[in-house]
């Protein structure tokens, strides 16, 4: 047994964290352990807002809050590689507040107790596969009349926007992400975005759909999500999944998901930590 804990701990000093060329605005590490075995990764995002709040940022989409995402491969777990990722992020993103979602009751959540995060919410996520699209019934809710209303859409790349309106006053081009939107007097009132992400190509991830308080009550968000739902197949017609993250308190837009197709895949929490 003590030969297994020497053996250990130098195979643990052995272990480099290194940063990892990704993406403008991404930042990403690896715990690389001999021969070149990633034994855990971590990194670091900008926070996309559009799921909140049509026009005010949540809280934690304020300036100097970043997502953070970190996993170990469970044979190298409880040997500090985490804390030493953590340590690698917090080095670069001083200042800043790291914002992790985590499964309910796993290794993650234990991880970032430990480490003194401040839990600050709960989602439930939603997973609606296109198999189970019944697509004429879907052509009829994108088709329904909503007078005063216009259906817009738009194609590109989230970038650094932080409003839905910044990326309709832009060209669509090939990009990440489709957004759907509905206006009235040519303001927006309602959107549903979705993005596809660099490490699934085949799942979208949903924000929204969010309606304006002054019209609500007319259907405008089953209208941009199925628009939404529609479109995105067509420009990205390798993605057959869509994944999308709702507030537990939040019963009527649980309700349109589940009227739309969508079936509970899990529960995280979310949790936050201010680094020095």
């Amino acid at each position: 047994m003590a030969g297994r804990a020497i053996v250990g701990a130098m195979s643990e000093r052995l272990i480099d964290i290194v940063a990892v060329p990704d993406h403008p605005g991404i930042s990403r590490w690896q715990a690389v352990a001999p021969p070149g075995f990633v034994a855990g990764v971590a990194g670091l995002r900008p926070i996309i807002p559009f799921e909140h709040d049509l026009l005010l940022p949540a809280p934690a989409t304020q300036p100097g809050a970043v997502e953070l995402s970190l996993y170990v491969e469970p044979q190298w777990r409880r040997r500090g590689i985490g804390s030493r990722l953590l340590a690698a992020v917090g080095a670069h993103a001083a200042q800043q507040r790291l914002v992790a979602e985590v499964a309910a009751g796993s290794a993650g959540e234990a991880f970032c107790v430990r480490h003194g995060f401040r839990r600050t919410g709960s989602r439930c996520h939603d997973l609606l596969t296109y198999c189970d699209v019944h697509h004429a019934w879907l052509a009829e809710l994108v088709d329904v009349e909503h007078p005063g209303y216009r259906l817009s859409h738009w194609t590109g790349d989230l970038s650094d926007a932080t409003r839905v309106e910044e990326l309709l006053r832009r060209p669509s081009r090939p990009g990440n992400a489709v957004l759907s939107a509905a206006e009235a007097d040519g303001d927006l009132v309602a959107y549903a975005v979705a993005a596809v992400g660099a490490m699934s190509q085949r799942r979208a991830r949903q924000y929204g759909p969010a309606v304006l308080a002054g019209h609500r009550g007319r259907r405008l968000g089953l209208w941009v999500n199925a628009a939404l739902i529609q479109r995105l197949r067509e420009v990205h017609p390798h993605v057959n999944e869509i994944e999308a993250r709702t507030t537990e308190d939040d019963p009527g837009l649980l309700a349109l998901r589940r009227h739309l197709g969508f079936h509970r895949l899990r529960r995280t929490r979310l949790y936050e930590l201010a680094l020095p």
